[in-house]
């Protein structure tokens, strides 16, 4: 292990801010933290809401999934975007193939492997047609957790289009996406919206990400009091449940639900998932400094193959508990 020199771009092209990084096999080590923490957050959720949904009650791990709710897919774009400053610029060739038709290919091997499964279920429940009718949907309507893959070349086709624009420009187009409630019914529309803001940011803004590990690295005891105020207010915005009769007119009709809970409400979604990026780069930073809770890293370094993977030894596991 060494801490290296490394360039990270800033909020603009013309000045980059130089940081040290902590390097391990050619890995930026705080980031597979990080990665670690979306995918095992993100595992949890699907793993957790499935048990509880079939047993009709919330386990003792609700709580985990509800708290984890604002930061969870904000951070998981964001370290997507954080190395995307190295490509953005490829020839177009290049860049087609890496950041196209590599998320392309795994989709549909994974939508494959998961109708090879589920295709026996829908048969049984809307006829023979049905799996061939939802597989072919599943080409312009992202598949279940599959979504991630499909929009992620999304995201960087659309970041590559826009990289000349002002930085400052675009981020408020995208926050303001994300606060309008946007719910067309197509997901793609739909995910773009809730989180390019994210992933925009940590392509733009990667220096000042860069800048804010370290800080939490050189002052482990001031952020990690700072992350947990933090998972402690996200905790309470969760747990605060706002009646839909009080809310604004255009903002009530996009749920059915007779309330919703305070993070879940624009603007306070945007800032409790800023907030929560801080805490969770912090935690990566301080547990990557002192070297602990290895097992996170090992997954933020797996992650894509977790996330594609874990859908079916979820499903395994859901029924042996069930």
């Amino acid at each position: 292990m060494a801490y290296v020199e490394k360039q990270s771009p800033s909020v603009t092209r013309e000045h980059e801010t130089r940081h040290y990084v902590h390097l391990e096999a050619g890995r930026v080590v705080w980031v597979d933290y990080l990665k670690g923490f979306c995918i095992l957050l993100v595992v949890m959720l699907h793993s957790v809401a499935g048990v509880e949904k079939a047993a009709g009650a919330d386990g003792w791990m609700h709580i985990l999934i509800e708290v984890s709710q604002p930061m969870r897919m904000p951070a998981f774009f964001l370290a997507s975007g954080l190395f995307f400053m190295r490509g953005v610029d490829k020839p177009l060739g290049s860049f087609i193939d890496s950041k196209v038709l590599h998320f392309a290919y795994f989709y549909v091997l994974w939508l494959t492997i998961q109708f090879a499964f589920k295709a026996p279920g829908m048969a049984a429940e809307g006829g023979i047609t049905a799996p061939l009718a939802s597989y072919l949907l599943a080409f312009v309507q992202p598949f279940g957790t599959l979504w991630f893959i499909y929009i992620l070349p999304v995201f960087y086709v659309a970041t590559r289009l826009l990289r000349h624009l002002p930085v400052f420009s675009v981020l408020a187009l995208a926050a303001l996406l994300q606060i309008l409630p946007i719910h067309t019914g197509a997901v793609v529309v739909d995910e773009f919206a809730s989180y390019f803001v994210w992933f925009f940011a940590g392509y733009a803004l990667s220096g000042h990400v860069f800048t804010l590990a370290e800080f939490a690295r050189r002052n482990p005891v001031l952020m990690l009091t700072a992350s947990a105020a933090i998972i402690v207010a996200t905790w309470a915005a969760t747990a605060t449940a706002v009646p839909v009769a009080d809310l604004p007119g255009w903002m009530a009709r996009f749920t059915d639900a007779p309330s919703l809970a305070f993070s879940m409400l624009p603007v306070a979604s945007l800032v409790l998932g800023l907030f929560g990026v801080v805490a969770l780069v912090s935690l990566s930073a301080v547990l990557s400094a002192f070297g602990q809770a290895d097992f996170i890293r090992w997954c933020g370094a797996h992650s894509i193959v977790i996330y594609l993977a874990f859908f079916l030894p979820m499903a395994v596991t859901r029924v042996v508990l069930l």
